[in-house]
C-alpha cells in the first residue's frame, strides 16, 4: 500500500499544455506549470484575475468598469459593482441540437433533450410564472426529483428573477416545511410521488405541509396525483399549467452580480436549518471557474454527479450547462438494480467527468466492484469526490480498479458557499489522501486556536479573503448577527468554514471532518477523519461513526462500528481495531470504548451526523431530527452499559 502523500498519478506534459487551466496561465502571463504562482497571483491581484476570470470563461452580461470593490470587512467586499448578467441567460446561450440533458432514473426510465428542447421547455415556464404574476425577488419552491422539469424550473425562476429552493422528496413535512416555509414562497412545485429502489413513494404530506404556509398560492405537480390525494391550496399537473403557452425568444431579466439566484439550506442537525442565500454571479462565476479550470470541463463534454435536488452538487452540476457541456443526472439508488449501476452509465452514455461521494467509493470497495475488469471507461478522465473526506486506501482503489489513467480529484466546500475551497488541480500530480489545492482566488490556509497559520498539523480551514461565492444573507437575518456568528465568530475578519483541515509539504490538503465535531482527549484535537482512514481498512467493517464522551473530567472515543452481516464484535476483532489504529494513526487516536450498532444516522444529502450520536449519548435532545434521514436509528445508541463504565 502506497503512502500518505505519495504520487498516484501524473499529468503528462500535453494533457498539462492543453489543459484549460495552462490555458488561463498563458493569456495572465503566469507559468502554465506554476500553480503556486498562480493561486498566489489571483489572491495578490483580485481586480485582474476577476477581470481575466470573467473574460476567459465568457461570461454573458456587462461586465461593468471594474471588477472588485475592497472593503477592509471581507463581508462588504463587493465584485462586479456595476454589472449585470443573468444565471440563466448564460446556460440557455446557443440553443441547437446539441443535447444538453440525459435524464435518468432508477426505474431504467432514461429521457434526452437538445439545448433547443431545453429552450423552449424553459420558455413556456417562464411565460407561466409571469402570468402567475411571479417575478424578481418572489421565492419559488421545489420539492423535486433529479430529473429534467426540476432543472427547466430553476432555469426559469432564474431568467425572471425570481430565488429558487428546493429539497428532495424523501424530506418528511416536517423536514420539508422547516425549510421552505421559512422563506415564504408564492409557488410550490413538486412531485406527487417518487420511486426509489423500486418502490413507490407517496409525498402528500410532505407537499401539503409546506403548502400551509400563507404565502403559498397554488401548486404544481410534476406528475399525477393519486386518485385519493387533496391538497389544501389550488393544484394543477404541470402540463395543464403550461398548456395556454408557445416556446418563443425568452426576456431574461438581467441584474446586479450579487442579485440573489438560489437559497440553500444547512443540514439542520443543531436546530433550525439556515436558509443561506447564494448570488447568481457568484454561483456563475465560481461553478464555471471549478468546472473549466479545476475540472477541465470543456463543451461537448458529459459532465455526471450523482447528487438530490436537497445537496449543493445539484446547483453545481446544472451551471455545466453554461459551459456547453450535457449533463447527465440519476435519479434514485446508485446501487439498485447492482452495485455497478453507475459504471453502468458511465460507458452507456460516455461521460467523461464523472462526480460521486467518498462514501459511495467507499461502498464499491466494500462490494468489490472492479469497473477496469468489467467495463471500458474509455472516455471517462476525470473522477470528482465530495461529501466526506476520501479515505488514502479509496484513492488506491480507483487507481486499481477503476482506471489508472484519470484525474482524481477530491474537492471539498460546502452548502455555505455553494462552491470548494480545495480540489483539483489538472496540472499537478494526484497524492495519495490528499486534495491538490486551494482553488484559485481563494485564500486559504490552516490555523490554530489563536489564529496562527499552521502547516503540517491540523487547524481549523479558514479563507483570509472575500470569495465570489460567499453567500449574499441568511434569509430571515435582517441585521446580518447570525451570519456573521456563523463564520467569522472564530477568527474576526476572517472566514472560519467549520472544517478539521493540515495543510501538506506539497501544498496540497488533508481534510480531517468537522471542527465542531473534532474529538478533543487530554486536550489534543483529533479530527475523526484521521480515526475512519484507519477503521475503514478493515474488511469486517462496513462502515463507522465516531464521537466524543465526556467522560470523568475529560472526553473518551467512543467508535461505532456497522459490521459486515454474520460477523460479531468479538473481543478479538476490537483488538484488531484498535491496533490498526494504534499503528496507523497514534496511540491517542484509539477509541476507549467499540460498541456495534446496526445502522450509522445520516443526513439526508448522505453525509454522517455525527453531532446527533454524541448528543444521544449524552441524553441530550436532537436539535432538529428531521435533517435525518434514519432517526430511528439513534435508539441503538441510548443507554448503552458499555458507556456507563
Amino acid at each position: 500500500m502506497s503512502e500518505l502523500g505519495e504520487i498516484l498519478w501524473t499529468p503528462d506534459a500535453a494533457r498539462v499544455a492543453r489543459s484549460n487551466l495552462a490555458g488561463f496561465a498563458r493569456r495572465v502571463g503566469v507559468s502554465a506549470t506554476d500553480y503556486d504562482e498562480l493561486h498566489a497571483w489571483s489572491v495578490r491581484d483580485p481586480e485582474a484575475y476577476h477581470s481575466a476570470l470573467w473574460d476567459f470563461l465568457g461570461i454573458l452580461g456587462d461586465k461593468g468598469g471594474r471588477a472588485v470593490r475592497l472593503d477592509a470587512d471581507i463581508r462588504r467586499t463587493r465584485f462586479f459593482p456595476e454589472a449585470r448578467l443573468n444565471y440563466a441567460e448564460n446556460l440557455l446561450v446557443e440553443p441547437d441540437d446539441r443535447l444538453a440533458l440525459i435524464a435518468h432514473r432508477d426505474d431504467g426510465t432514461r429521457r434526452a433533450l437538445t439545448r433547443k428542447s431545453l429552450h423552449d421547455l424553459v420558455s413556456v415556464m417562464v411565460q407561466a410564472l409571469r402570468a402567475r404574476d411571479i417575478g424578481p425577488g418572489d421565492r419559488v419552491a421545489g420539492i423535486v426529483t433529479n430529473d429534467v422539469e426540476a432543472i427547466a424550473l430553476y432555469l426559469a425562476s432564474a431568467a425572471i428573477g425570481a430565488i429558487w429552493a428546493s429539497c428532495s422528496p424523501d424530506f418528511g413535512p416536517a423536514g420539508a416545511s422547516d425549510r421552505l416555509n421559512q422563506i415564504e414562497p408564492k409557488i410550490v412545485f413538486a412531485v406527487p410521488g417518487y420511486s426509489y429502489a423500486g418502490k413507490w413513494i407517496d409525498t402528500h404530506a410532505s407537499i401539503d405541509a409546506v403548502a400551509a404556509a400563507p404565502s403559498v398560492a397554488s401548486i404544481v405537480l410534476l406528475g399525477d396525483a393519486p386518485s385519493a390525494a387533496t391538497y389544501r391550496k389550488p393544484h394543477a399537473r404541470l402540463e395543464r399549467w403550461l398548456a395556454p403557452f408557445s416556446p418563443g425568444p425568452i426576456a431574461y431579466y438581467r441584474q446586479g452580480f450579487d442579485a440573489p439566484l438560489a437559497i440553500l439550506f444547512s443540514s439542520g442537525t443543531t436546530g433550525r436549518p439556515k436558509c443561506i442565500v447564494h448570488s447568481a454571479g457568484g454561483l456563475l462565476l465560481q461553478h464555471k471557474k471549478e468546472h473549466v479550470l479545476h475540472c477541465g470541463l470543456n463543451a461537448g463534454d458529459r459532465l455526471f454527479y450523482y447528487t438530490t435536488c436537497g445537496w449543493m452538487m445539484w446547483n453545481w452540476l446544472i451551471t455545466g450547462l453554461a459551459s456547453g457541456a450535457t449533463l447527465v443526472t440519476f435519479d434514485g439508488n446508485p446501487a439498485y438494480p447492482g452495485p455497478a449501476r453507475l459504471a453502468d452509465l458511465i460507458d452507456a452514455e460516455e461521460i467523461t467527468i464523472f462526480g460521486t461521494s467518498a462514501k459511495y467509493i467507499d461502498s464499491c470497495h466494500k462490494a468489490g466492484l472492479t469497473p477496469r475488469a468489467t467495463h471500458s471507461l474509455k472516455s471517462l478522465k476525470t473522477i470528482l469526490s465530495t461529501g466526506s473526506p476520501l479515505l488514502p486506501q479509496s484513492f488506491d482503489y480507483i487507481y486499481a480498479d477503476w482506471k489508472s489513467d484519470v484525474h482524481l480529484a477530491s474537492i471539498s466546500g460546502g452548502t455555505d458557499i455553494c462552491a470548494c475551497f480545495l480540489g483539483g488541480v489538472p496540472t499537478l500530480p494526484v497524492r495519495r489522501g490528499e486534495l491538490q489545492g486551494a482553488m484559485l482566488g481563494m485564500d486559504v490556509a490552516a490555523f490554530d486556536g489563536e489564529g496562527h497559520e499552521v502547516s503540517g498539523r491540523p487547524g481549523e480551514l479558514v479563507c483570509r479573503n472575500a470569495h465570489i461565492s460567499m453567500p449574499v444573507r441568511f434569509w430571515g437575518d435582517p441585521d446580518g448577527s447570525r451570519y456573521a456568528a456563523a463564520y467569522f465568530s472564530r477568527f474576526p475578519g476572517v472566514w472560519a468554514h467549520g472544517d478539521f483541515a493540515e495543510r501538506r509539504p506539497s501544498g496540497g490538503f488533508i481534510i480531517s471532518g468537522r471542527s465542531d465535531t473534532t474529538l478533543n482527549p487530554g486536550g489534543v484535537r483529533i479530527g475523526t477523519a484521521e480515526i475512519y482512514r484507519q477503521v475503514e481498512t478493515i474488511p469486517e467493517v462496513l462502515e463507522a461513526i465516531c464521537v466524543g464522551q465526556d467522560w470523568r473530567g475529560d472526553q473518551r472515543i467512543v467508535l461505532f462500528v456497522k459490521l459486515r452481516p454474520g460477523v460479531e464484535l468479538t473481543e478479538k476483532l476490537q483488538q484488531g481495531i484498535r491496533a490498526r489504529v494504534r499503528s496507523g494513526a497514534t496511540p491517542r487516536h484509539v477509541p476507549a470504548r467499540i460498541v456495534a450498532v446496526p445502522e450509522i444516522p445520516r443526513t439526508r444529502s448522505g453525509k454522517i451526523s455525527e453531532i446527533a450520536v454524541r448528543d444521544t449519548i449524552h441524553g441530550r435532545a436532537i436539535g432538529n431530527d428531521t435533517a435525518l434521514a434514519n432517526p430511528e436509528c439513534l435508539d441503538a445508541y441510548r443507554n448503552l452499559p458499555q458507556l456507563a463504565e
